[in-house]
């Protein structure tokens, strides 16, 4: 039986940044209907869940308030028909341009943790929020920033590197191969950036999907070099989940002692 990671519930709705590497830790994603298209306006369906298994919706939906859906001109597109069930978000997007999307759920937030009356508490939200709900006596009071992406791509027609561009905030990942353009059996390289900057030895956990169907997670696992880059070789078609996450002392936030960051991206591999 697999075991729920501490804060799953809470972290449903955000981004799990505290969770390990672990193949029995909740995932969380975004699944396109399809990453690769061509036509005039077609459509994608995209589903959204934090889940046991990949890509299954049993454990709860991941919520889309954050999401921001970039276009090829770089300009932002709202979503169609959006919908949240007890175990997905759903919803649809027409690609009017030609080019390549970038789909992600942004999420920042703030977590601390205290004793009260001998009882642990917990909390989440907001700098906003922090002063209002969270007892300026607390006792043993840690607050934590928390920073997370998940994102996904999807192109149609000719592939472009406008929704590419990166914020600076956060882990991001710089395409160097463009992530409509796998295949299985080929090679393709990435990198990790924190802040802007090339994240040396950050740890990578990659999955295949269907991981309910198999005994074996299959994971692979990879750590960037010193520029921040990493490379896979893809060993069959499918969709992956890619994740990493750390933590630093980087905070924006003076309250907070600790920062924790963390990335997710789907990425379909195509068959040769």
């Amino acid at each position: 039986m697999k075991t729920p990671s501490i804060l799953a519930a809470a972290l449903a709705t955000t981004l799990a940044v505290a969770m390990p590497f672990s193949a029995f830790a909740h995932k969380a994603w975004l699944q396109p209907s399809q990453t690769v298209l061509a036509g005039n306006d077609p459509w994608i369906t995209v589903d959204a869940a934090v889940s046991n298994d990949l890509f299954h919706f049993n454990h709860v939906p991941l919520r889309l308030d954050n999401l921001v859906i970039t276009a090829p001109d770089g300009s932002n597109v709202a979503l169609q028909n959006p919908a949240t069930g007890k175990y997905r978000s759903v919803f649809d997007l027409q690609l009017v341009q030609q080019g390549t999307y970038r789909l992600a759920v942004v999420n920042s937030g703030l977590f601390g943790s205290w004793e009260e009356n001998g009882q642990p508490k917990r909390w989440r939200g907001s700098v906003d929020t922090l002063a209002t709900e969270v007892p300026k006596d607390a006792k043993n009071l840690r607050i934590s920033q928390t920073m997370g992406r998940i994102e996904t791509f999807v192109t149609n027609g000719a592939p472009n590197d406008t929704a590419l561009e990166l914020s600076g905030e956060g882990i991001e990942m710089q395409p160097l191969t463009h992530p409509n353009d796998l295949f299985a059996g080929e090679a393709a390289k990435f990198r990790l950036l924190i802040d802007g900057q090339p994240a040396a030895g950050l740890e990578i956990e990659i999955v295949r999907g269907s991981t309910r169907y198999r005994n074996a997670q299959d994971e692979i696992k990879l750590v960037t070099d010193a520029g921040g880059e990493f490379s896979v070789t893809w060993p069959e078609p499918g969709m992956y989940w890619l994740e990493t996450t750390t933590q630093d002392g980087k905070t924006s936030v003076p309250q907070a002692e600790q920062r924790r960051l963390s990335y997710v991206a789907t990425l379909e591999v195509l068959p040769q």
